[in-house]
């Protein structure tokens, strides 16, 4: 836990960590003291924006063209559309952060109680410090094979050991690093979509997705963005309770948003574009673009997928100590990074040989728990609305809180909406089987029937210590 020892000189708290950039973070997912707050709701632009100016955004349009048979301009409202709402809550969940200083996972206790809240904590934890985290290393992996010819996997344990490093030094350095970031992966991702439209058949007319591919388009779009809505206090709980209200809102929707949907666009135009048949997923993006071009690309997906996982090897591990276990002292935030960085380095080896059919199955499963939770959790936030923070801070620390309901809301909204509405390569529901035009809605099921049944269930049965 984080320390606050006093001034000698004028008898004021004095931050043990503060605005230091090289130095180990100690804190976990305890409260953040009052000395130790620090920075302004701007840093949370760049913080939002660099994780997403990499090639995983990239491959959101390219399977909106390719795998789900859209033409560019659906693919591009499909984007826009499911962009914009996984923003907005992101900026929305990021408020609680500076009125409580804790990570999102602990604000979670709130919707489903201290001991309940360790399933969606653990979810979260397996998402991000592995899943994502696998994803991300795979596509700066490739990219490194491309451009220096290195095999895969020493591309892999290079970039893996780079992520590792800025998620063990903790939340500052988080923020400096993807600040840093954020111009020359912005620079050149603008410069890969001019080339990229220049020579992009923006005119095909897909190969027939229709209204199931425009939800399938949607639904990934919209579990990219809202499958940082678990992380949204991780990064704004250092802030000062004075934090401006609406920047605190606007400033992490506003660098999601344009992130995504840019880079997602400019991956629905490239995927427009005849490519060799046997190119990797990297090579197949920077084939058209002069050699110098594709060389800065490629160095720019090896720094998005970097920037993208200093955030999800932190909040993993954050995840795993919002646990609220008691747990050995040495097995702290830091080390716990380390702990799921490995875990993550090998997923990434195992999905080396079929990237693609991987990325696009991950992007719907992290959709269909993703949107229950935000429905539970966005509901319990309205419910709690006028409720005085002292009140709602001491429940976070209670261990003896309970609200069994909102973890019933939850698991009924994903057993209900995945059996009848999921649409996956090894698994097909009952309503697409049966009338493939309905595509996979099972996010916006499962959002609705968590958020009505947890709105009704909260509203006759309040969350309560036992």
């Amino acid at each position: 836990m984080t320390t606050v020892p006093a001034d000698s000189t004028t008898g004021a708290l004095a931050p043990a960590y503060g605005d230091k950039v090289i130095a180990v973070e100690t804190a976990g997912s305890e409260p953040i003291p009052e000395a130790e707050r620090h920075g302004t709701p701007l840093q949370l632009l760049w913080t939002w924006a660099s994780p997403n100016i990499e090639f995983a955004t990239v491959f959101i349009g390219v399977i909106a063209v390719l795998f789900f048979g859209l033409s560019f301009w659906q693919a591009t409202a499909a984007i826009v559309l499911g962009t914009a709402l996984g923003a907005l809550t992101q900026g929305v969940l990021s408020l609680d952060g500076p009125r409580f200083g804790v990570p999102q996972m602990v604000i979670g206790r709130l919707s489903f109680g201290h001991r309940g809240n360790i399933l969606p904590a653990a979810a979260n934890g397996l998402v991000a410090g592995v899943g994502w985290f696998a994803v991300n290393s795979v596509s700066a992996a490739f990219a490194l094979n491309t451009l220096t010819g290195l095999r895969p996997l020493p591309s892999l344990l290079l970039v893996v050991a780079a992520e590792i490093v800025i998620g063990f030094i903790g939340h500052n350095f988080v923020h400096v690093f993807e600040k840093y970031a954020f111009p020359a992966l912005a620079l050149v991702f603008l410069l890969a979509g001019v080339w990229t439209f220049k020579d992009a058949d923006l005119g095909s007319g897909g190969s027939g997705g229709g209204i199931g591919g425009f939800l399938l388009a949607f639904s990934a779009a919209w579990g990219y963005a809202a499958g940082w809505n678990p992380y949204a206090t991780d990064y704004s709980r250092y802030l000062p309770r004075t934090a401006n209200r609406v920047r605190t809102i606007v400033y992490p929707a506003l660098g999601l948003f344009l992130s995504v949907s840019v880079v997602a666009v400019i991956g629905a135009a490239s995927a427009t574009i005849v490519s060799p048949k046997d190119a990797t997923p990297t090579a197949a993006f920077t084939g058209h673009l002069p050699g110098w071009l594709g060389d800065l690309v490629l160095l720019a997906i090896i720094l998005g997928a970097v920037s993208a996982n200093a955030l999800n090897v932190y909040s993993g591990a954050i995840s795993i100590a919002s646990f609220g276990l008691n747990l050995p002292a040495w097995l702290s935030r830091s080390v716990l990074v380390v702990v799921s960085g490995v875990a993550g380095t090998a997923a990434a080896w195992a999905s080396l040989s079929d990237a693609g059919a991987a990325y696009e199955a991950f992007l719907l499963v992290i959709a269909y728990w993703v949107a229950p939770w935000l429905g539970v959790v966005l509901v319990e936030r309205l419910l709690r609305s006028r409720t005085p923070d002292d009140t709602v801070a001491a429940r976070l620390t209670d261990r003896t809180f309970t609200n069994w309901t909102g973890l019933a809301a939850l698991l009924i909204g994903v057993a209900v909406s995945v059996p009848l509405f999921s649409n996956q390569e090894d698994y097909v529901g009952y309503v697409p089987k049966h009338w493939p035009s309905f595509g996979d809605i099972t996010p916006v099921v499962g959002f609705v029937v968590s958020a009505a049944l947890y709105a009704a269930l909260r509203w006759r049965s309040p969350a309560r210590r036992p």
